[in-house]
């Protein structure tokens, strides 16, 4: 049988997480597996959240709350914005779809992204047949703002800043924003994606995206209950948006796109101050462990601002991340994010990180 697909689909990729431990544990036989591949909570969920959940689930034969009102009430209340600029998904990602949707149509519209950045921002544009405009990094993998606002033109129509950056954890200042915002043509909506929020906010130099919504600019923040909050395997994500984007997006989405117990995990969560508190020291901690443990074998690692770190290799990064596979410990090869001398490394609990410096101790002075 042969179908007439759309012909965008075909240059396309599937999205590539990161390896599950169950499959590790089938191709390889192993009993012990860290993983420290998919920038997960190594904490998990809050108590509370897991409270929660397990009340909800009694209710799981009914429909979810389509409006998720509690949820967008609280978000509006932590955001300091009106209900009616605030939307949920099922994950960020399915926000970032549906943001393409609202705004993409076809070669004349053109979508605008740091390279390598997270790789579903290309993906919505992909679909919409628009063109993608990409813009290299710096050489210390940070996004070249000025340039992005050179490469602008009066078609660009999204135009998308991972803060801190996925997969390079760097980060964009707010005077860098600012130009941003000043630069973007009539029409044109800038997405900061602050996933990784969170565990940036303590910097000094790192801005909040909600200060940008406040007003009238046309500006997206989008945030994640799947990273500092532990939720991923529930899939919610929010943003807060111009109230007339918040509504094109009602009307294209899914119904009932974010199911009840996940509503009622994230509302709790939303409570659990030092499950979070936690989470960030626990991050804090493990970065540093990376940065010492690079710079003792003489490596460097770029200035992360996430939950996980990359460490500059040097040479390519596949046979390191094999070698730390066939040994338990799943990470992430740079060869699959842009990245091929680099491998990213999730923050785990102290005792994950104390067995991967181990284990990468032993394979960098084996290969």
């Amino acid at each position: 049988m042969s179908l007439k697909l759309r012909p965008q689909i075909g240059g396309m990729s599937p999205y590539s997480p990161g390896k599950p431990v169950e499959e590790v544990r089938r191709e390889l036989g192993l009993e012990r597996i860290v993983k420290l591949a998919s920038n997960e909570n190594p904490l998990g969920p809050s108590p509370k959240a897991v409270a929660a959940l397990q009340a909800a689930a009694a209710e799981a034969h009914l429909y979810p709350d389509a409006a998720a009102h509690d949820l967008k009430a609280a978000l509006a209340d932590r955001a300091g914005v009106s209900a009616d600029r605030i939307m949920v998904g099922n994950g960020s990602d399915e926000l970032i779809h549906y943001l393409g949707l609202a705004l993409l149509q076809g070669p004349e519209t053109r979508l605008l992204i740091g390279d390598p950045t997270f790789v579903r921002y290309a993906a919505s544009g992909q679909l919409a047949d628009s063109r993608i405009d990409r813009v290299p990094l710096t050489s210390d993998w940070r996004h070249d703002v000025g340039a992005m606002a050179s490469a602008l033109t009066a078609d660009t129509r999204l135009v998308y800043i991972a803060n801190p950056n996925n997969p390079t954890g760097t980060i964009v200042t707010r005077e860098e924003i600012d130009l941003l915002v000043k630069a973007l043509p009539a029409g044109c909506l800038l997405v900061l994606d602050e996933a990784y929020f969170e565990f940036a906010e303590g910097s000094a130099d790192y801005p909040n995206g909600l200060d940008l919504v406040q007003g009238d600019l046309p500006v997206c923040v989008l945030r994640t209950f799947s990273k500092a909050f532990g939720l991923a395997g529930l899939r919610v994500g929010w943003g807060v948006a111009p109230a007339d984007l918040v509504d094109a997006v009602n009307r294209i989405r899914e119904p009932f796109n974010v199911n009840h117990l996940a509503q009622r995990a994230a509302l709790a969560a939303l409570s659990d101050s030092e499950h979070l508190h936690q989470t960030v020291k626990v991050n804090a901690d493990g970065l540093a462990g990376v940065w010492s443990l690079a710079e003792s074998v003489g490596l460097s690692v770029i200035d992360s601002r996430a939950n996980f770190a990359c460490i500059d290799l040097g040479r390519p990064a596949e046979p390191v991340f094999q070698a730390l596979l066939r040994r338990g410990v799943i990470t992430r090869s740079g060869h699959v994010l842009g990245m091929p001398n680099h491998l990213r490394v999730s923050i785990g609990t102290p005792a994950e990180m104390e067995v991967f410096a181990a284990e990468f101790r032993a394979v960098w002075q084996s290969l």
